[in-house]
């Protein structure tokens, strides 16, 4: 990649590759791989734990979990990242696709 020497008040800034502010990555194009890879890393951490510790709740009240616990984790930002990409939307859907496969007594 090729950059360009940025200055300002005569010090240099440091290129980077990506860089994570108000816990969005972002990076040099602009894409939110990093971003979205690491958040449904997480959403699917915070879904195995109510998987292994709310073993026998209701269909009902694993939905209000999972409403609370695991889909503010994927919202988190979206109007900023709103996710173009296919790639990108099918890794998020994955994750409520899992979820909708746990058999829950109602």
């Amino acid at each position: 990649m090729l950059s360009y020497p940025c200055i300002i008040s005569r010090v240099y800034l440091e290129s980077v590759d990506s860089y994570k502010d108000l816990g969005v990555i972002v990076d040099s194009h602009l894409l939110f791989d990093k971003h979205i890879s690491e958040k449904v890393n997480k959403a699917y951490s915070m879904l195995e734990i109510l998987k292994r510790n709310f073993k026998d709740v209701s269909g009902e009240c694993f939905i209000n979990l999972y409403k609370t616990m695991v889909r503010p984790i994927l919202e988190y930002a979206n109007t900023i990242r709103s996710p173009r990409r296919i790639s990108d939307l099918t890794k998020i859907e994955k994750v409520q696709m899992k979820a909708t496969k746990y058999n829950y007594v109602s």
